[in-house]
């Protein structure tokens, strides 16, 4: 007696007729470029804009519009050419500046350059200096006060290692940093140093912010009076 053979079907994936299309992987990163192009810039300068002196009589505004070609026009060139000039492939960058008097009601308007702006290729990549490159997103320090310790800045009756230095690092603008430093032989002195210019005294940075006797009377007198070992260069400041 003959058995019957039952014949199955059977599916093979090994080869398939579709091709799965391989997603686009730099996708997230060409968008990113295109919003800050198209947005983000001209909310920069939106967050800036009026700036004004501290009588409120002179202001500057600052007007962007990412779509006007006269005030961002296209690469001057193009890939192939910066590479193999060795150039950055960038695009200029213009403002429309209003400078406004509020006293006279004079108005000027002026299309101002703010720089060249280096422009990503559609490979999601920059040429810098004819060089092909990408650029990996980096971590930026968190606004905040930073505190470090510094060897070389030391206070009588203090630690060695006590922490003495500090860092004002502001959402928008320039580092303030702070100091006590005592050199051989001398009293200690606390100073400060805005977007890491020349030195200065704590007292004149204090005044300068208004802390005075005239607009804030006593508050220099209790902070000497916290920080003791200021003593000796408030009496040397208190008449400049």
């Amino acid at each position: 007696m003959s058995s019957r053979v039952t014949i199955r079907d059977r599916y093979s994936f090994a080869n398939l007729d579709e091709v799965l299309e391989l997603p686009d992987l730099i996708a997230i990163q060409r968008k990113s470029f295109d919003w800050f192009v198209e947005h983000g810039l001209a909310d920069a300068f939106k967050d800036i804009s009026p700036i004004k002196d501290f009588t409120e009589t002179l202001s500057l505004e600052l007007e962007f519009d990412p779509f006007d070609e006269d005030l961002r026009p296209p690469p001057k060139f193009t890939v192939e050419e910066c590479k193999e000039k060795d150039m950055t492939y960038s695009a200029p960058i213009f403002a429309r500046a209003r400078f406004m008097n509020a006293t006279t009601g004079e108005i000027k308007e002026q299309t101002v350059f703010m720089g060249d702006f280096p422009m990503m290729t559609e490979k999601g990549t920059f040429i810098i200096n004819g060089t092909e490159r990408v650029v990996v997103s980096q971590l930026v320090r968190s606004p905040g006060v930073i505190f470090q310790p510094g060897e070389r800045f030391r206070l009588r009756n203090l630690s060695k290692h006590q922490l003495v230095t500090g860092t004002i690092h502001p959402y928008r603008g320039e580092w303030i940093e702070f100091d006590v430093e005592q050199k051989p032989g001398k009293d200690p002195t606390a100073g400060t140093r805005v977007a890491r210019k020349r030195r200065l005294g704590i007292f004149t940075l204090l005044r300068a912010l208004g802390y005075d006797e005239e607009h804030a009377p006593g508050f220099i007198d209790r902070f000497v009076a916290h920080f003791d070992f200021l003593e000796d260069q408030w009496d040397k400041e208190r008449h400049f």
